[in-house]
């Protein structure tokens, strides 16, 4: 057995944070020069080749899960509970979330990538949130993903870090599915092109590293 610190949990945080914000600028810039036009066509039409639409109501409820309204309702939660354990450098930390939505804005108003054509579209459930009318002339990064990657991240590496053994083992995995299957709606309801998914997850991963690297030092041990 060897003793894995906080501290050195953190630190893999940071830099893994770090890292991530990297390749997702890297990964916007080849976005922005029209590299992977013709993948994003193709994988939408797989995709809606090989599922069916059966699935259309439960992913247009990952819709509705996924809405501004919702994420940022449980953002707000997270953040009071923060709030109320006194973790007050995680507590302010959560601020990279509005930062990260402000950097989709900005994708979305600048970037040119315009989003799938509506006759691809196979949502199902027509909830009208505010957010719903709030249009952009394009679709880079994805908001569904940037939000659901922050939160669900973030919980489990507050997990990760604070949890105990079998809740760990259980939360990495429905983590993991959670998070792609809202990527897999987004294609498929042709909500978003492949990219926008791959764009909203490594910015919402990224900001959820360095937030969690803020977290308080507890000692965890882990085999080696």
């Amino acid at each position: 057995m060897k003793e894995l610190t906080s501290k050195k949990i953190k630190t893999i945080y940071l830099i893994s944070g770090f890292t991530v914000l990297f390749i997702f600028i890297c990964f916007s810039y080849f976005v922005a020069k029209e590299l992977f036009t013709q993948f994003d066509f193709d994988t939408t039409v797989r995709f809606q080749d090989k599922i069916s639409h059966k699935f259309d109501s439960p992913f247009s409820l990952l819709s509705i899960l996924g809405s501004a309204e919702i994420s940022m309702t449980i953002w707000i939660i997270l953040s009071l509970y923060l709030a109320l354990r006194k973790f007050w450098l995680t507590f302010f930390s959560m601020a990279l979330l509005p930062f990260a939505l402000v950097t989709e804005l900005f994708g979305k108003v600048y970037l040119y990538h315009p989003g799938p054509p509506f006759m691809f579209y196979r949502g199902t459930i027509d909830f009208d949130f505010p957010s719903s009318h709030i249009q952009t002339e394009f679709s880079y990064p994805s908001g569904h993903m940037l939000r659901t990657t922050f939160l669900s991240s973030f919980i489990l590496f507050y997990i990760l870090l604070r949890g105990n053994k079998n809740i760990k083992l259980i939360s990495i995995p429905i983590t993991i599915v959670f998070i792609i299957l809202m990527s897999i709606s987004r294609i498929y309801l042709a909500e978003h092109w492949t990219t926008d998914v791959i764009g909203g997850l490594l910015i919402g991963l990224s900001t959820a590293l360095l937030a969690a690297s803020t977290l308080p030092q507890s000692k965890i041990k882990s085999e080696v």
